[in-house]
């Protein structure tokens, strides 16, 4: 029998190096905590932000070499060994930000809309999709609606979830995670719907490197969206605004799809176009439009001269 090499040794995790890389003056995270291994950075991080007497200020962000006990969407499970995999998760508040912003006479927003915390998940897509463009070359693009992929096949998930309010003064926070496949070798991955920066053939795969440039895309354009009051039509700094960025990104978009909903309805059609609140419009094959506010969304491909439809 023959026994796949082992993946190749990555650099360790330097919590020096990133800290300095993501804190003031290099960067805007306010805390950084760096672990050698956890059960879920997300599971932690908002536990820890939700308990009495612990503070975790908007921008924090908790980053780990390992994790066993990982949640993906949907309750799925997901374990990762030590160096093979970029993980963290980060804490924001957004109406704390809003509050700095309104202090700020370059920035308007005093407040956060309410649909704005459903993109927060879109933006940590959009600054990987970035980082990862632009550190190693890998053309990453984000699938709805919380997934990174790579020609198809998934690279990173991205999992948030809300952590309550702890006095009505200050708004709910946002603990959004993300997990990149970096070193891990085709029999390490579930399945051959999954792909990593390795198989990818990066050039970089040290994430003292790959874990700055996402961070610090996210946190900026966090900060624009604060300033923008969280309203995903409205233009960044940059003169785009989330809505526009995150259709450029979209690789679901223009693609025959079919949504799996909660409850177990099936939904086929072809995937159109962002709404203003991050759903996602389908046009089935009556030509009737969509929306699609939650779900599992499955790329589909026609083969064969009869047109049949199979997995992506």
């Amino acid at each position: 029998m023959t026994v796949a090499p082992p993946s190749p040794p990555q650099p360790a995790l330097k919590p020096s190096v990133l800290r300095a890389s993501l804190m003031h003056p290099a960067g805007s995270f306010a805390k950084v905590e760096v672990v050698g291994s956890t059960g879920s950075t997300n599971t932690d991080l908002a536990a820890s932000a939700a308990a009495p007497g612990q503070y975790w200020p908007d921008l924090s962000v908790l980053i780990a070499d390992a994790q066993n006990a990982g949640q993906g969407r949907m309750g799925r499970s997901w374990e990762v060994p030590a160096g093979a995999a970029m993980i963290s998760s980060v804490f924001l508040r957004p109406s704390e930000q809003a509050h700095q912003a309104g202090a700020n006479p370059t920035f308007a927003a005093t407040s956060f809309a309410a649909t704005g915390y459903g993109w927060l998940s879109v933006l940590a897509g959009m600054a990987l999709c970035h980082a990862v463009r632009s550190c190693t070359g890998v053309p990453a693009e984000l699938k709805w609606p919380n997934d990174v992929v790579v020609r198809g096949r998934k690279l990173a998930g991205i999992l948030a979830q809300v952590v309550a309010a702890p006095s009505v003064a200050m708004g709910p926070g946002v603990v959004v995670g993300v997990g990149v496949n970096v070193s891990a070798r085709a029999d390490e991955l579930p399945g051959d719907r999954a792909t990593s920066l390795l198989l990818e053939g990066a050039g970089e795969l040290d994430r003292n490197v790959l874990l700055p440039a996402y961070l610090l895309k996210f946190a900026d354009l966090y900060q624009e969206f604060v300033a923008v009051g969280g309203d995903a039509t409205r233009p960044l700094a940059g003169g785009s605004s989330v809505l526009e960025m995150a259709q450029l990104r979209m690789g679901t978009l223009g693609q025959e799809v079919r949504a799996e909903l909660p409850g177990g309805a099936m939904l086929y059609g072809t995937a159109t176009a962002l709404a203003d609140d991050g759903a996602l419009v389908l046009r089935d094959a009556t030509g009737t439009h969509h929306t699609v506010n939650a779900g599992d969304v499955i790329h589909l491909r026609r083969t064969g001269t009869g047109g049949t439809v199979n997995y992506a």
